[in-house]
């Protein structure tokens, strides 16, 4: 009796320590899967805030390139259209005064394009899908160039974050088409699927050498094209850019998705 005593008292210790070890591995584990969440978050955090300042330094870059290139030669032609007038020629007169108001007409209407295009909470209220098309619409407008807008499958909203980011994605990536590519057609597909989201922008300009980005080399890029990397990494998307030189380059976003918002 007193042996089977002795040995129950001996087995329910050892079931007690066994139960205070696993105990304190067990918050051990919780505090550590907590620490790594608070660190995960504060990582998430800083990148966010790196990545909205990366997005308003282009932006602000954009602004004075369409000024520049756009805005400001609009304005510099009726500035001489004003210097040249001659008020005792009467028909030449009213010609200048003519192109002088469809020119300043035409700074106006870029105006207020660059202002939606910049604007974050038009961009949202328009949504990922209008937000592309109302840029491209832009872009039609000031250069000469062939530009094709489809989208395949049954359309959904994303998360604003998401939305937001990959417009500013597909913002550069044109910008950089326009700027760069010497593109005569530019192709951007939307792809609507139950598990993923993606977005393809196709252009058949010159094209480039793209074997160091396909190895994570970006010396001799700039920012840009490291920038929208970045970017796509922020929503857990992969972004993918091939390019063949004299045939043009494509660039693919490809979103998990977790969860949609419907319409």
């Amino acid at each position: 009796m007193t042996v089977t005593i002795l040995a129950t008292v001996i087995v329910l210790i050892f079931l007690g320590i066994m139960y205070l070890v696993t105990l304190v591995f067990y918050n051990n584990k919780k505090n550590r899967m907590i620490k790594e969440k608070l660190t995960m978050q504060t990582q998430f955090q800083q990148t966010l805030l790196q990545t909205q300042l990366e997005i308003q330094e282009q932006t602000f870059k954009n602004i004075s390139q369409e000024i520049h290139d756009n805005i400001g030669q609009v304005l510099s032609l009726v500035k001489l259209n004003i210097n040249t007038m001659e008020l005792d020629k009467p028909e030449p007169l009213q010609e200048k005064i003519d192109n002088s108001r469809t020119l300043i007409t035409k700074a106006i209407q870029d105006l207020r394009d660059l202002s939606k295009s910049l604007n974050t909470d038009y961009v949202i209220e328009l949504g990922l899908m209008r937000s592309i098309e109302y840029e491209l619409e832009m872009i039609q407008r000031t250069v000469n160039c062939e530009i094709a807008f489809t989208a395949n499958g049954k359309a959904y909203r994303l998360e604003r974050q998401q939305e937001l980011i990959l417009f500013r994605i597909v913002q550069e990536v044109l910008h950089n088409i326009i700027k760069h590519s010497k593109a005569t057609a530019i192709n951007v597909t939307a792809v609507f699927e139950p598990e993923t989201f993606t977005l393809t922008i196709a252009d058949n300009g010159i094209g480039f050498d793209a074997g160091k980005i396909e190895d994570h080399n970006y010396e001799g890029f700039g920012l840009g094209i490291r920038n929208m990397h970045n970017r796509a990494k922020m929503i857990n998307a992969d972004y993918k850019l091939t390019s063949t030189l004299q045939k043009g380059t494509t660039v693919t976003i490809t979103l998990p998705l977790i969860k949609n918002i419907q319409p």
